[in-house]
């Protein structure tokens, strides 16, 4: 480095530095509720000058030094703590969950370690692509014992992704000595990837930084970058070190700042004057910002429900369903998907041929562009996040919805937030599907889910369950095309039974068969309760197949409603807190429809209990057609 480049850095060292002593001061005075210091860590700051524009970035809490270094500016970090309505968030995100778009710094969400799956998906997507650019994946040495760390470590070592792990040891998870507990001191992690650092001196962090991305970029895969540091105030605002570190500990701590500029002035590079006046310019330059940042205003409350989607899906032409059956529908799917959009790629658990899925469902398709995963949902999911952000078309496939509790994680925490925390600067399009319920004798406990209601509480995602093959091509087909995350849960019982060719426009509800005496509202296994239901009945039910839980089709239940005056909803799932009690109590708030009632509706589910192994015992839980029928009747009363 030349010596003004020495002193630029120094100087975004103190930059940072300052903007935490002002987020102390903007805190004590009220304008802020919450503070996250990077004071100790500031020697990141010299990750920027070895990081390329394309590079992507998924941050720590505590990577003030390195996000600035990328872009944002101290009008960024005021609005920031503030929550203010120009913020990357519009103060939807806690302070120093940074985001930053233009400097590719990937927003922050906070599970800790969840960074690392989507991490590894971006770099994927940078060898996808060939196009020579790196990530960096930075967390603490607390979050490194996360399992989520050690699948991005896996999955990037497979497959050789250029991709930096930076660990900020710092000593402590909140209160709790980490030495004896973190990776890197149980032996965990591969020597010949891992590079210890002295993180509080920034010569050795370029130094080392710019050997592992040379490294990573060049087709060694992961480098560990363990940056060895102090932390040098309290966890957080809410927080008081002094209760837990001993005072000689306290005492003792390195400050990168004052050591790095004690060595530049001995070096010749600045002289000590020319520290003291940049710091006080600095301090001016970051209270006369965060000044005038405590006067702009909040963002309107009433823009909150704001970017929780994006613009509605558009449903494309399905083509000709080959075969007659949901299988072979998702099949033609995945090929039309496949040629339309070069970025996109399949994957997920025994996709790639010969296999083509346990069900079947990829079986044919490019190889070069169905990859099998590890036995991993969170990587699925994960790396499905990266690569989405990163610009890619991901579809993954959950062998079955059953086992999605690994990758429980990233839908909540990354893939159904991503949009809205960012204000719409990043955006997640993941289409996933998972075979789905039960009606299919000896699946048990844990091949027989009917959890939709999981997923519809989700904001941000859009949860689709099909019931014909044409809706189920449909449904890929306008999922394809969206630009949201999106759900497609496929009724095995239904899968491989060939159909009548149906009709499908792929969005909103279906009228399966007009009526006028009660409606019932159902979706996927659903369906075929219904109608066996409606031909034993002695009067005419409108049966409505909703297809789309989210979004759903009330206007097409509600005009229904009205006609009939009787409800029944008709669903697979257990009984409390499910998608069908809130079907019910949607319309039952709304003094149109509710006045349009002639009888109290009635919710057919299966009973709070799991799904047993025994057929007889698996048939004694579910819903019957027999149930279907007493709640019609038990409405016309």
């Amino acid at each position: 480095m030349s010596n003004s480049d020495r002193a630029d850095l120094v100087a975004r060292m103190m930059l940072s530095r300052e903007c935490d002593r002002r987020s102390g001061l903007t805190l004590r005075q009220g304008n802020a509720w919450f503070a996250i210091s990077s004071a100790g860590h500031e020697a990141f700051a010299a990750l920027g000058d070895v990081l390329t524009a394309a590079d992507h970035i998924f941050p720590h809490y505590r990577d003030r030094a390195i996000v600035m270094a990328r872009g944002m500016t101290v009008e960024d970090v005021a609005r920031d703590l503030m929550g203010k309505a120009d913020s990357h968030s519009g103060g939807r995100s806690m302070t120093s969950h940074f985001s930053h778009r233009p400097g590719n710094v990937v927003s922050v969400a906070s599970p800790t370690a969840s960074q690392c799956l989507p991490a590894a998906g971006a770099a994927w997507a940078a060898k996808l692509r060939g196009d020579g650019s790196a990530v960096l994946c930075s967390l603490g040495e607390a979050s490194s014992r996360q399992g989520e760390f050690f699948e991005a470590l896996a999955f990037a070592v497979q497959n050789q992704l250029p991709l930096v792990f930076l660990i900020a040891d710092n000593g402590y998870g909140i209160s709790t000595p980490t030495h004896d507990m973190n990776p890197r001191h149980l032996g965990l992690l591969p020597a010949e990837r891992l590079s210890v650092v002295d993180g509080s001196d920034p010569d050795a962090v370029r130094a080392a930084g710019q050997d592992a991305f040379d490294r990573a970029r060049g087709g060694f895969g992961p480098v560990v970058l363990w940056c060895e540091l102090d932390r040098l105030e309290s966890h957080s605002s809410s927080d008081d070190h002094k209760l837990y570190r001993p005072k000689a500990e306290l005492a003792s701590l390195r400050d990168p700042i004052s050591r790095y500029a004690a060595r530049l002035v001995a070096d010749g590079v600045v002289t000590q004057e020319w520290v003291d006046a940049r710091r006080l310019e600095i301090a001016d330059e970051v209270e006369q910002t965060f000044t005038r940042v405590a006067s702009e205003p909040a963002a309107d409350v009433k823009s909150v429900s704001e970017h929780v989607f994006g613009s509605s899906s558009v449903a494309l032409p399905a083509p000709q369903v080959s075969g007659g059956t949901m299988v072979a529908a998702v099949n033609t799917a995945l090929r039309a998907g496949l040629d339309r959009y070069p970025e996109m790629i399949v994957f997920g658990e025994d996709v790639a041929d010969p296999k083509g899925g346990v069900f079947g469902f990829t079986k044919g398709l490019d190889r070069s562009r169905v990859i099998n995963s590890p036995l991993a949902e969170a990587t699925i999911v994960g790396a499905a996040v990266g690569l989405a952000a990163a610009g890619m078309r991901p579809v993954v496939e959950l062998q079955f919805v059953d086992f999605v509790g690994p990758a429980w994680n990233q839908i909540t925490g990354q893939l159904t937030t991503l949009r809205w925390r960012s204000l719409s600067d990043w955006t997640c399009p993941v289409v996933m599907y998972a075979p789905w319920g039960a009606y299919l004798p000896g699946g048990g406990i844990w091949h027989s889910q009917s959890n939709e209601s999981l997923f519809t509480h989700l904001p941000g995602l859009r949860v689709v369950v099909p019931s014909t093959p044409e809706d189920t091509e449909a449904a890929f087909l306008t999922a394809f095309a969206g630009e949201d995350p999106t759900l497609i849960l496929l009724p095995k019982h239904l899968m491989r039974r060939r159909c009548e060719p149906v009709a499908s426009s792929g969005v909103g509800a279906r009228i399966v068969r007009p009526g006028s005496d009660v409606t019932i509202v159902t979706w996927g296994n659903g369906v075929e309760l219904a109608v066996e239901a409606a031909d034993r009945l002695e009067v005419s039910p409108e049966i409505i197949d909703l297809r789309w839980l989210v979004p759903w089709d009330r206007e097409t239940v509600a005009a229904s409603l009205r006609r009939t005056g009787r409800l029944v909803v008709v669903q697979e799932d257990g009984r409390t807190s499910s998608f069908g009690a809130t079907v019910i109590a949607e319309l039952s708030g709304a003094d149109d429809d509710f006045y349009s009632l002639l009888a109290p509706p009635r919710l057919v589910a299966k009973d709070d209990v799991h799904i047993p192994f025994h057929p007889d015992l698996e048939r004694a839980v579910l819903p019957s057609v027999d149930d279907v029928v007493a709640a019609v009747r038990s409405v016309l009363i």
